[in-house]
């Protein structure tokens, strides 16, 4: 296993998993060139068993390892839920290798000896990627929180609101006066930090479907 290239370590890190030497030097090398940490292991299983799951990053893998396969370590990361983007690496691709690896889940495939700029290119495309899938994945579980602060009644008013009613048809639909509903969608709107109806709707839909 290679020691982590010398950055921040609020940089990326990229995992890079190949059982020959020299090939994760070389790509530790040209990765670093760009400020992303790297990480090699030249072991599948010791990977799986112990590489930082909470990292930012991505991850390269070669397809043909001794032991345990790149498409195999594939398919148990997807199993596990990890969200790292999977770059795939091979020196004897084939169509049907190819179509499987992306069938799998993986973000690229590329072919041995890499294009430098093509692997760089890929790489910082997948952290970007994962960037915004965790901060995706954030807001929602912020969203989730705040819709579970809201009372029954708060949760009623906002299925209805987000349903397109107006502050009149949804007092009748729950045998409310105008002004009470009013007085929920003010509370609602501060507990769910929305300043619009547009910025409600667009945070808040897709939770209240899933809850109907």
């Amino acid at each position: 296993m290679n020691s982590p290239a010398p950055h921040s370590p609020l940089s990326p890190l990229i995992h890079l998993i190949d059982d020959d030497q020299a090939v994760r030097d070389s790509l530790s090398l040209l990765i670093g060139t760009v400020g992303l940490r790297v990480q090699g292991w030249a072991a599948p299983q010791a990977f799986i068993d112990n590489f930082d799951r909470a990292s930012i990053g991505a991850i390269v893998l070669d397809v043909r390892m001794p032991g345990i396969s790149g498409l195999t370590v594939l398919d148990r990361l997807v199993a596990q839920g990890v969200d790292q983007p999977v770059i795939m690496l091979t020196g004897h691709g084939t169509v049907e290798m190819c179509r499987r690896a992306f069938k799998a889940g993986a973000a690229e495939f590329l072919e041995k000896p890499v294009d430098d700029e093509q692997l760089l290119e890929a790489l910082q495309h997948a952290v970007r990627q994962h960037v915004r899938s965790r901060e995706r994945a954030q807001a929602d579980s912020a969203a989730r929180e705040r819709v579970a602060q809201l009372s029954e009644r708060e949760r009623e008013v906002l299925a209805f609101i987000v349903q397109g009613l107006t502050n009149k048809e949804i007092a009748r639909m729950l045998a409310l006066s105008p002004r009470t509903v009013e007085s929920h969608r003010a509370n609602l709107f501060a507990k769910l930090d929305c300043d619009s109806l547009a910025q409600l709707i667009r945070r808040y839909a897709v939770l209240v479907a899933g809850d109907a």
